[in-house]
């Protein structure tokens, strides 16, 4: 192992994880205050070091807000509500293992025919009080 590789569980600085995730250190900070759920440890210097549970939580929350298309106060009230089900533990002691991470739930389900219908005629309503405007 050469002096930049790092063991699967060891810790990692806030600039290994910009590196690894593409996520600028100012985000990963900006993150760390609107996320209960991400604190890494802090030593001397309040230098960050970064969990492999907290590498992970950030990999989701990008692909929550990049991918999947959630706001910020979304992913705030997905992650909460899950705390508060059990389904994600918070994040465990540097000794502890690192728990799983819950996946997202499922996208919703098509909207019907006569949803289809009747948002295209208030569409074609707002439409035309537009055009008598």
């Amino acid at each position: 192992m050469s002096v930049n590789e790092k063991s699967e569980g060891a810790f990692r600085t806030i600039g290994e994880v910009a590196t690894a995730t593409g996520v600028a250190p100012h985000v990963l900070r900006y993150w760390e205050t609107r996320f209960p759920e991400l604190r890494p440890v802090t030593r001397a210097g309040n230098r960050r070091y970064y969990r492999p549970a907290d590498v992970a939580l950030i990999e989701r929350i990008q692909r929550l807000l990049g991918t999947e298309g959630y706001t910020v106060k979304g992913v705030q009230k997905l992650l909460a509500a899950e705390g508060r089900g059990g389904k994600m533990a918070p994040s465990p002691a540097p000794e502890a293992e690192t728990p799983a991470i819950a996946q997202p739930p499922a996208a919703p389900a098509k909207p019907s025919a006569d949803m289809v219908a009747a948002l295209r005629a208030i569409r074609d309503r707002l439409e035309q009080a537009l055009d008598a405007a």
